[in-house]
């Protein structure tokens, strides 16, 4: 009980932090912006990939997903732990008999929380609006499956955000780590594998490994396959992605991968701020 009471107290506190610093609304107005112009610009696009109506919105809403997703959980995590350090909220918390797993813990998840909710939120009312205002069908599948992949990408970015805080101890240091991440984690999307394979010659094998390291790539080859299971817009690609590799195990692959990247950078974290300095 006393480990609950701490977790409780902890989370509050940091519940307060993000209201006060509006990261709830903030992260809210961007979900709910990017999913307004996809209602109203989607809703009247051609079919694509087997999609449309609703379905069409919601594939197209969760691909820009996949490039936003990982900044938000960098700006919401990655000055978090530096940020309490300067302040004095660390030294002013740890005068008092809580442990540090505890503080760790209940800052991490709240800002997970605080990130996911709202995304569900709107994910699941932007599947009843197709169906109240244009009577589509809600692909509810579908939307299950994306959203499992866009909260498993969210833990990913979310947890070495967390890193990146507990790690660099300067904020202005810490904002460079982060949009470094971000670049790194969106360029090597194709950017970088086609530079790679023009100058190497790289095999297929080689190139989709280095793909899938990537957890932005990840799931976005979970989410293509679930749009389409044989892949075939892709071509060449698809077709080996369906026939090798198969929808399972590249759903598998969005989700799993990403959750345990992000897992095992907060469990990193973790043991860095259990054994580390307070201040």
């Amino acid at each position: 009980m006393d480990a609950l009471r701490e977790f409780l107290a902890a989370a509050r506190l940091d519940l307060a932090e993000v209201r006060r610093s509006r990261w709830l609304l903030f992260s809210a107005a961007i979900y709910a912006l990017v999913a307004g112009v996809f209602v109203l610009v989607g809703m009247r696009e051609s079919t694509l990939l087997g999609f449309t109506g609703m379905g069409r919105v919601l594939l197209a809403f969760v691909h820009a997903l996949l490039l936003l997703l990982p900044l938000l959980a960098l700006m919401a995590t990655g000055q978090v732990i530096n940020r309490a350090r300067e302040d004095g909220t660390i030294e002013l918390l740890f005068s008092h008999p809580m442990r540090r797993t505890t503080f760790f813990t209940a800052v991490s998840l709240t800002r997970y929380l605080v990130l996911v909710l709202p995304l569900v939120a709107l994910m699941v009312g932007m599947g009843l609006l197709g169906r109240l205002a244009f009577g589509d069908a809600i692909p509810w599948t579908f939307l299950l499956r994306a959203l499992g992949i866009c909260c498993a990408l969210i833990a990913a970015f979310a947890g070495l955000g967390i890193a990146i805080s507990t790690f660099v101890r300067s904020q202005a240091k810490a904002l460079i780590w982060m949009l470094l991440a971000w670049a790194g984690g969106i360029a090597l999307l194709d950017f970088a594998l086609v530079g790679m394979m023009l100058q190497w010659q790289l095999n297929p094998q080689s190139v989709f490994i280095l793909a899938g390291i990537n957890p932005v790539q990840a799931a976005r080859m979970a989410l293509l396959s679930e749009a389409q299971p044989d892949l075939s817009t892709l071509g060449p690609v698809g077709f080996y992605l369906s026939n090798r590799i198969g929808q399972a195990a590249l759903r598998g692959l969005g989700i799993a991968w990403p959750l345990a990247f992000g897992v095992g950078a907060w469990l990193l974290s973790l043991f860095r701020f259990r054994s580390g300095d307070l201040v």
